[in-house]
């Protein structure tokens, strides 16, 4: 077995070396690296190997057209992980490949970030299961052909973690995990070039600990130590419990808050080059010991920071990245009725090299963060203040004809700034449609919702719902009734799924089989042979500011997107696309010349 892990490791072993040991320096821990691999190569069952055998064969199967996702709580939606294996038919029906399942490893409660505040690496939390049942369910979605993800929590451990414990207990070993400092003098260097995520909620980037009497850094929250990858055992140890998780069936691994896990002082602790050292080195474990296996980026940042992130062809590092900034640019457009934002937000990762790729969403468990390009706003006359500020009111329900119900998360009076929570559905306008019982309301809120999920599954990548927008699921504003999550307005699209309502689904007439349908069109339309893994995607210009147009394009044939993000009838005129082309039913349309209901998705084709 040495012999055979020895030939695996090979492809990778000369750079894996040189890289470790640029970094720290340490032959020992180098050496304690491999055998924990080996360890885990030795530990994969014939299931996992079959697949990784598959996988190598097919290296570009998480970019095909048949991709089609899902994020949940597994809480929210079963109770726990056996639960959640009896739901497997309702999963299967949506015909889903890919389930990213949020945190759900041993955690501190109630406190712990909707799970981001990890206690054990290597363990389920008691709350929703065991090892044993993450086991069992990762084999029945691979026999349903669904992908498993899961969040790895690379920057920071929960300060009730055991390391942290034994930190506070006075060893020095693991003092050396974190950054602790005996006085304020570091600290204060950090605090003049680090920014602070959470200004008003958690400010600072540093937090007192009595028991050790020294000062930690916690980028996050005070209950979230900051991780020291400088010590190379973290590296070590971070990656065996990666591996360890892969054993247990884990597809993909969404490592969180990556930009921030390098820290060094007189700079802004974010997108360091040893990130992307540590990033590359995880990948080449990772293409040793388990290939089928990829990861996922969490790189909150500018399209120009992500390509980073992918890489090189050569020495690729993220198999794919959540696309953050065009999740706001898309909700950014539909309240101002304006694509210029979008469309240059979508110039910009076409620029990209061809390998980068995207998850592409409209609503996850985080909330939406008003990122705009403010270069690109005063270039297009637009005041970046003024507009976030009528964005997050706007979604807030809180500006003069909104249709949107939501809530503002992290709002700075000083600075103006603010953040948005809702559902889909909530922010499109369903909530206040059924309240008010108005069904011209209720139908616009149904198109724009159906739009931007449209317009999402056409972008390059492959698409993400987020569960309960195949519903039209309302906000839980139930969490205010809850002294552990009122604190927290993301806890207004943290509800539990609706059971009663998804009953609906196959009821036709309900706004339930609506977006339910709705999703079938989507994956419909994405089985077309221009979402194979090489088309080419760009934007194009349709003469009108309200209308997104789209191209996608495949050997010889060619398939438009029209998007008109205004309640308005709306014209386009692509006349650079020369040919005839047609809708899925058929009927003719001329691209010089096409006119657009309110809100519609228009799809057409060249053959």
């Amino acid at each position: 077995m040495a012999q055979e892990f020895s030939v695996c490791l090979a492809k990778h072993k000369d750079e894996l070396e040189w890289l470790f040991m640029e970094l720290y320096h340490d032959r020992e821990a180098l050496h304690t690296l491999e055998a924990e691999m080996e360890q885990a190569w030795n530990a994969r069952s014939a299931e996992l190997e079959a697949l990784d055998k598959a996988r190598t064969a097919d290296p570009e199967w998480y970019k095909r057209g048949n991709m089609f996702g899902m994020t949940m709580y597994t809480d929210l939606f079963a109770g726990n992980l056996k639960e959640l294996a009896k739901k497997l038919p309702y999963l299967k029906e949506q015909k889903l490949t890919y389930l990213h399942l949020m945190p759900l490893l041993q955690m501190p409660h109630p406190h712990n970030d909707g799970g981001y505040a990890v206690e054990d690496f290597d363990t389920v939390d008691p709350a929703l299961g065991t090892n044993k049942d993450l086991g069992n369910l990762t084999r029945e979605l691979r026999k349903a052909g669904i992908s498993l993800c899961l969040d790895f929590v690379m920057n920071h451990t929960a300060s009730t973690h055991r390391w942290a414990m034994a930190a506070k207990a006075g060893d020095a070993t693991y003092q050396a995990y974190y950054h602790c400092y005996d006085d304020r003098t570091i600290p204060d260097q950090y605090e003049q070039t680090v920014p602070q995520v959470f200004p008003n909620t958690a400010p600072g980037n540093f937090t007192w600990c009595e028991e050790m009497h020294k000062w930690v850094l916690t980028t996050f929250h005070d209950y979230q130590w900051d991780l020291n990858y400088a010590n190379p055992a973290v590296f070590v140890e971070m990656t065996k419990s990666i591996l360890h998780l892969a054993n247990l069936g884990v597809e993909v691994f969404r490592i969180d808050a990556v930009p921030y896990i390098w820290k060094q002082l007189g700079t802004t602790c974010r997108n360091l080059p040893q990130v992307h050292t540590i990033v590359r080195m995880l990948r080449m474990v990772l293409e040793c010991v388990c290939p089928a296996v990829i990861l996922k980026g969490e790189v909150v940042m500018a399209p120009k920071e992500l390509a980073a992130y992918f890489g090189t062809p050569e020495k690729p590092e993220c198999h794919m990245l959540y696309n953050v900034s065009t999740m706001v640019n898309l909700w950014g457009a539909l309240a101002s009725r304006d694509t210029r934002l979008l469309k240059a937000q979508l110039d910009a990762l076409h620029a990209l090299p061809k390998s980068c790729w995207f998850v592409n969403y409209l609503r996850c468990h985080d909330d939406i963060g008003w990122g705009l390009d403010e270069a690109v706003e005063e270039k297009l006359g637009i005041d970046p203040q003024k507009h976030k500020e009528y964005l997050y009111h706007f979604y807030e329900g809180n500006f003069p004809g909104s249709w949107a119900k939501g809530e503002l998360y992290n709002y700075d009076p000083a600075t103006g700034d603010a953040r948005s929570c809702g559902t889909t559905a909530s922010l499109c306008g369903v909530e206040q449609a059924l309240e008010k019982n108005d069904k011209i309301a209720l139908d616009y809120a149904v198109k724009r919702d159906l739009l931007l999920h449209t317009t999402m599954a056409f972008l390059q990548g492959f698409p993400m719902l987020n569960c309960g927008d195949e519903i039209a699921q309302l906000n839980g504003w139930d969490y205010k009734n809850d002294p552990d999550r009122v604190d927290d307005s993301r806890n207004l699209h943290r509800s539990k799924f609706n059971w009663e309502n998804a009953k609906q689904r196959t009821r036709k007439g309900t706004l339930q089989n609506t977006l339910w349908q709705g999703m079938e069109e989507l994956r419909k339309m994405r089985a077309d042979e221009c979402f194979s893994p090489d088309a080419w995607v760009t934007t194009w210009d349709s003469h009108n500011p309200g209308v997104l147009a789209l191209v996608r394009k495949h050997n010889d044939e060619t398939l438009v997107g029209l998007f008109n993000f205004t309640e308005y009838p709306a014209g386009a005129s692509l006349d650079a696309l020369g040919g005839k082309y047609r809708t899925p039913e058929g009927t003719s349309v001329w691209l010089a010349d096409v006119e657009l209901e309110p809100y519609q998705a228009l799809l057409v084709k060249n053959k």
